[in-house]
């Protein structure tokens, strides 16, 4: 074999792996972005529900409180009642 088809032979072998390198690493770049862009999104869902849990705490805990002081009310008028009823004994 002559010793240039041997080098346009090697230098062919050498660009093909080139490509396939370069396309490997295109494809791989492109799959991270693709991966990051997800996470993005994720990330946005998360603190959008969050965000959504913080104001139905919020107003769970006023609706607790709202609800404890109408069981308060509703004690003190049970108890006004047994004071000023004559047929229970205090």
């Amino acid at each position: 074999m002559d010793t240039w088809l041997i080098i346009v032979i090697v230098v062919a072998v050498v660009v093909v792996l080139a490509a396939l390198l370069l396309l490997g690493t295109k494809g791989r770049e492109k799959r991270l972005e693709s991966r990051r862009s997800e996470a993005g999104e994720l990330r946005e869902e998360a603190e959008a529900r969050t965000q959504r849990a913080s104001e139905r705490e919020a107003l769970a805990e006023e609706q607790a409180e709202r609800a404890r002081k109408e069981r308060e009310a509703a004690q003190s008028h049970a108890r006004r009642a047994n004071e000023i009823d004559p047929d229970v004994e205090t």
